[in-house]
């Protein structure tokens, strides 16, 4: 499509497109939140709802999703359908499933249900897709977290659910009968559908009003204004190479650290990532496909760089190269286990993050506590019914020049989820929460503080699993220009008779009735020297909790 027939949309009704595009995808989000089964989705907001083009390309996607579902496992998707029908096997009405992981390279929970829009009098002009990425509750799988990718559930390849607006119910009774939650997934499933259908047709509705023509000018306006802002902000960073490194603990199988070492090179106008040295995919399942994990990190640290307001969308990545070979952690293949795929992202982003503050050191930004710091709790009830509390904990980011770091907020992979409320988990699991705090002098040390983790104590009812996914402890949020490291996360059960066990990762740690379980959450890294940080300002952080007196005394010289 010429740029001149673009240019020849008026922008009143450019502009009206473009925010009416972004306002479906927000009234589906809101819409979801209100009709799923499942507190991960209606609570923990486990799910993300965009607009993709006619072939794939990212077109608007939700303020508050998951940002590692949207960058880009929407367009694979998309994609991927278009491949094995073709757009004369997709007709109005048609919805389809995908969770494969050699098409989106995450774990299978993660499952995109999509619809292609059609407008027209007879239906037949394609406009886009509409699509939700939402985690699944269970999928089936023997064992959660497997080293094996057939262990870990079903797979759906681009398969249809619904035809020309009937459902295919045998495809229902496969789903439902390989779930071990099938009356939260079923329910989440149908308000993924409602979604889906509802913002189809939304979307429709709108290219009708103003004409396919016109609506794709407007689109293609839209992604250009996108790139040009990018380029724009690339242009103004020097030409260089800028490198940076950060590694994992382990993959949970073995005991070797796990590297991220990142390149970012910036030639005029584009900008590109290089992770050709980071360490091979591995027997643990935090291994992402190329599309799932290394384009994802890469377009949600481009992202949180160019923090200019614009929407993202295909345009936003034009300018945006990646050099990742095969067989990486984060490009792994898709037999490769992938059940924590998302454990080395928020790493992955900070690390391309720190890369590049070498290039603007005016906006260098301390680490973030970078760990998922999930922990789930499954087992039976005493009346014998099955519960799993899943969640991740918040913790601190990092201090830059002239402000302390924020939190406690969830990682730079995560976006707006959020955390179950206390009352609902007591309400929905054998288990009290006896204490959810900040947790005190968490926070990397520094003229400008690190902000701070949380700290969580959990008692249980009845003998359960435990199972934690804290990374990072070796490799603690770093400071800068003379901050201190953040303190990294740990987990501590207490046994009633005293007995302390520290845990790092599991697979299933025994509890017992009455055990206490005490989750500590990393704080972000600081920045500038301590003493300089201002006494004030210091003692307001000790009488609040933020920093312990001794501290106070032993890092920043006393109040």
């Amino acid at each position: 499509m010429a740029t001149s027939d673009r240019s020849s949309t008026d922008p009143i009704t450019m502009e009206i497109i473009r925010y009416g595009v972004a306002s479906i995808t927000d009234q589906i989000d809101a819409n979801i939140t209100r009709t799923a089964f499942s507190p991960y989705i209606y609570e923990y907001k486990d799910f993300a709802v965009g607009l993709a083009g006619p072939t794939g390309d990212l077109v608007a996607q939700c303020r508050g999703g998951m940002p590692i579902f949207v960058a880009d496992s929407f367009g694979m998707a998309v994609r991927d359908g278009l491949t094995i029908y073709g757009v004369d096997r997709l007709f109005h009405g048609d919805v389809l499933i995908c969770n494969h992981a050699s098409v989106q390279g995450q774990h299978l929970n993660n499952t995109v249900m999509y619809a292609p829009i059609f407008v027209g009098p007879h239906k037949d002009t394609l406009v886009g897709f509409f699509a939700i990425n939402m985690h699944w509750v269970d999928i089936g799988g023997s064992v959660p977290r497997s080293s094996d990718i057939f262990m870990e559930g079903i797979q759906f390849r681009s398969i249809k659910s619904r035809s020309k607006g009937e459902p295919i119910e045998e495809v229902y009774r496969i789903i439902e009968c390989n779930s071990r939650e099938p009356q939260a997934l079923m329910g989440d499933i149908a308000a993924q559908l409602a979604g889906c259908m509802l913002g189809a047709e939304l979307t429709a509705n709108l290219a009708e009003r103003y004409g396919s023509q016109t609506y794709f000018h407007a689109i293609e306006a839209m992604l250009d204004q996108s790139e040009h802002a990018s380029r724009k902000w690339i242009e103004s960073l020097p030409d260089g190479v800028y490198s940076a490194e950060a590694f994992l603990d382990n993959d949970g199988e073995g005991d070797q650290p796990i590297h991220l070492p990142v390149s970012v090179i910036v030639a005029g106008d584009e900008m590109t990532i290089d992770y050709s040295r980071i360490s091979a995919q591995v027997a643990g399942c935090i291994n992402s496909g190329y599309f799932g994990g290394g384009r994802t990190t890469a377009r949600v640290a481009f992202k949180y760089l160019l923090g200019d307001g614009e929407p993202a969308n295909e345009g936003t990545f034009r300018p945006l190269k990646i050099i990742l070979p095969p067989g990486k952690i984060l490009s792994a293949d898709a037999t490769a286990p992938m059940g924590n795929y998302s454990q080395p992202f928020p790493t992955a982003i900070d690390v391309i993050i720190r890369a590049l503050a070498k290039a603007s050191p005016g906006s260098a930004v301390a680490g973030h506590y970078g760990s998922f710091s999930g922990f789930r709790f499954m087992g039976r009830g005493a009346d014998g019914a099955r519960f799993d509390n899943h969640a991740n904990g918040y913790g601190g980011w990092g201090a830059r020049d002239a402000q302390d770091g924020t939190g406690p907020f969830r990682t730079m992979a995560h976006g707006d989820t959020r955390i179950i409320p206390m009352e609902l988990q007591e309400a929905l699991y054998p288990m009290r929460l006896e204490g959810f705090s900040l947790r005190e002098d968490s926070g990397g040390v520094g003229a400008f503080r690190g902000g701070l983790g949380v700290t969580y104590a959990y008692r249980v009812h009845v003998d359960c699993k435990l199972i934690v996914k804290f990374d990072r402890i070796d490799c603690p949020p770093w400071g800068i220009a003379g901050g201190g490291a953040g303190k990294p996360g740990h987990v501590r059960v207490e046994k009633p008779d005293g007995t302390i066990h520290v845990l790092r990762k599991t697979k299933g740690f025994p509890l017992e009735a009455n055990d206490l379980v005490h989750i500590e959450t990393g704080g972000g890294g600081g920045y500038g020297e301590p003493h300089a940080r201002d006494k004030a300002i210091l003692r307001h952080d000790v009488l609040e909790g933020y920093v312990s007196p001794a501290s106070a005394e032993q890092n920043y010289g006393g109040l």
